[in-house]
């Protein structure tokens, strides 16, 4: 899943759904299940939103896990914010660190 992909078209159509899959990754799958860009968009929220919450979740195990939860909230506000300005710019840029995997085919 890339840009190459992906059509003019294409993202044209899906910016805004695009973005929305930061929020609710599944939204472009719904909306338009063979757009390449929609699904690109839709894997790098799916991925924002797995490290959420096993990040909190092995975070609050430990009272210095509970110190460091605000920090890691703080990087993936700004991972969402990357992502959503790349969807409306319709970029296909990969998610700095765990952008690289694809779980969606």
């Amino acid at each position: 899943m890339s840009e190459k992909n992906s059509t003019p078209e294409d993202i044209e159509k899906n910016k805004v759904v695009a973005a929305i899959a930061y929020a609710i990754f599944f939204v472009p799958l719904l909306v338009d299940k063979d757009s390449e860009f929609g699904k690109f968009h839709a894997n790098q929220g799916l991925l924002l939103l797995i490290v959420s919450l096993v990040g909190n979740a092995v975070l609050t195990i430990s009272i210095v896990g509970i110190l460091l939860v605000p920090v890691l909230n703080i990087i993936l506000l700004v991972l969402f914010i990357m992502g959503v300005v790349n969807a409306i710019n319709g970029q296909a840029k990969e998610l700095p660190v765990i952008g690289k995997y694809s779980l969606l085919k």
